[in-house]
């Protein structure tokens, strides 16, 4: 934690301004979203009314779960994060590029990450070409990922080995092992950060009939889970099993952002909509 409390990671100093505009928009009612979208759309920026899966909001302040990553693991064993393939759309006679793919009966689209000034970001140019592995970030809140890897290794199942029994005194043991990456943001100056967790529940709920096992079962691979680890409310980077204090309120095995409470259930999918704001040409 940085000394003014929002975490460099977060690039909260970058875009402060951005926040207000950001938190007033995720207030918007789909019903005027549309609106707001004809007057913000830059061209060839997308944006607007945008259906998502996230973690579930589970309590605080914040309007909305943070957005799943599907997961897929390569032949090695590398954990990446599914990127849809590119296409164009037009919409008012503006045609723009969006990168957007059926999953689990959702769509799936990059627009799901443009808010708290990550639509300014490189990685989530549809075409941008960029490695969609996960990477460890460089100082990681957990001691088996400080120990075992390095700034910029690429996360690898067999780290995980342990995933049904891994604890560190915070909540329950075997919920769910974490790791904190990067993701689409080599060389650039906006880092995607994420979330990586390997969880005995998500392989049970892979397994279940309905909506929710549909989606873990499309979005997940061999119990691992990604989301993007910026909280929708002032864009602070919480925490899973990361605070002592989580377990105040009641979510020690869930996600619990330190700067304003706001707790997220990340074995829980929220299906909704928000309104993602424009990427700049």
């Amino acid at each position: 934690m940085s000394e003014d409390k929002y975490p460099s990671e977060s690039g909260r100093r970058r875009f402060v301004k951005g926040v207000v505009g950001s938190a007033a928009l995720s207030g918007v009612g789909v019903g005027g979203a549309a609106t707001v979208d004809i007057a913000t759309q830059p061209s060839g920026g997308g944006g607007g009314p945008t259906p998502y899966v996230g973690i579930e909001l589970v309590g605080g302040p914040a309007p909305r779960g943070m957005p799943y990553i599907p997961v897929e693991i390569a032949d090695n064993g590398d954990i990446r994060g599914v990127w849809p393939e590119v296409e164009e759309v037009t919409e008012a006679g503006t045609t723009y590029e969006v990168a957007q793919t059926q999953i689990g009966g959702q769509t799936y689209s990059s627009e799901w990450f443009q808010y708290c000034g990550r639509q300014n970001a490189q990685g989530v140019v549809p075409s941008a070409d960029q490695d969609n592995t996960f990477v460890s970030i460089d100082s990681p809140p957990y001691e088996w990922q400080s120990s075992e890897l390095s700034g910029g290794d690429p996360l690898n199942i067999e780290h995980f080995s342990d995933y049904d029994s891994w604890g560190n005194e915070i909540g329950d043991e075997g919920v769910g092992k974490p790791a904190r990456a990067r993701w689409r943001s080599e060389g650039t100056d906006s880092v995607l950060p994420v979330t990586v967790i390997r969880s005995p529940l998500i392989e049970e709920k892979a397994q279940q009939d309905g909506e929710v096992g549909e989606w873990y079962s499309a979005a997940s691979a061999q119990g691992v889970i990604a989301y993007m680890n910026v909280c929708t409310h002032f864009c602070c980077v919480p925490g899973y099993k990361v605070s002592g204090d989580a377990a105040t309120y009641d979510i020690a095995n869930g996600v619990y952002c330190q700067c304003h409470q706001s707790r997220y259930d990340p074995f829980s999918p929220e299906f909704g909509t928000f309104v993602a704001l424009p990427r700049p040409e």
